[in-house]
């Protein structure tokens, strides 16, 4: 049987790496992203290149509704969601205080809510068939709070946390569920959250690195992933043992801009 693979966030960065290599294994997709027209030009390109059938929902998941109309569709559509790829998300820079309201309440939205919506929704399936994947990407970001970026740091705290408690909650089934937490990334995420100038993305590695690391990741149903050696030593072993009020420096001056 054909993986049918949804995946949101599907327009760019990682989704859109992640989209082409489930391709590229032979899989079906479901590409969910605001832009239409950059949905139905990876679908064009999929379509071609590997034979697969893929399917374009065009949703905002900010907005509260967004993941119910989605499964609502792919249910009329007869499409069962073999893996969930929950990939779409984005942060912001500036003091919390400082930031519009609505726009750390749509971060919350797309980075939490609507992941979890997904989640709830499509895990019912997998679990009645013992069988699925899902694949949230989370961050570094999880693991220590973020001046400068409270909300989106806290947003994949929460990512990180609730993939690991389903994953515990799924231990006797063949469903797993995988935390990919990479460090800089570089991706339309710097643009769109303000970050220009942060000296943390001088040495972002590439989309396509990261969703092939997280991609495997996911096949073997690890529980939380990191793309590069040096941050899981950092994030396991060492910010666990720093005074926070340390933590809380170190985070802030990474989140400084420069430039």
């Amino acid at each position: 049987m054909v993986n049918t693979a949804l995946v949101t966030g599907a327009s760019g960065g990682i989704g859109l790496e992640l989209a082409r290599i489930h391709a590229e294994k032979g899989g079906n997709l479901v590409l969910v992203a605001r832009t239409e027209s950059k949905l139905n030009a990876l679908a064009l390109e999929l379509k071609e290149k590997y034979r697969v059938e893929v399917t374009v929902i065009t949703e905002d998941l900010s907005e509260h509704e967004s993941a119910k109309r989605i499964f609502e569709q792919t249910e009329r559509l007869g499409i069962q969601i073999d893996t969930l790829i929950n990939n779409a998300g984005f942060g912001g820079h500036g003091k919390f205080h400082e930031r519009e309201l609505e726009a750390e309440q749509k971060m919350m939205q797309v980075n939490m809510l609507s992941l979890t919506s997904l989640t709830h929704y499509y895990l019912k399936g997998m679990v009645a068939r013992n069988s699925g994947h899902i694949l949230n990407i989370s961050s570094t970001a999880s693991f220590m709070p973020g001046p400068l970026q409270a909300v989106y740091y806290a947003t994949k705290a929460y990512v990180t946390s609730f993939t690991q408690a389903i994953a515990g909650e799924l231990i006797d089934s063949n469903v797993t569920a995988t935390a990919l937490c990479p460090g800089a990334v570089a991706t339309g995420f710097v643009s769109a959250g303000n970050l220009e100038g942060v000296d943390l993305w001088k040495n972002a590695k590439s989309p396509r690195s990261v969703a092939e690391y997280g991609y495997k990741a996911m096949e073997k149903g690890n529980l939380v992933a990191f793309n590069e050696a040096p941050l899981k030593f950092m994030m396991d072993w060492v910010v666990p043992l720093l005074p926070r009020k340390m933590i809380l420096k170190i985070s802030r001056n990474a989140m400084e801009k420069t430039a």
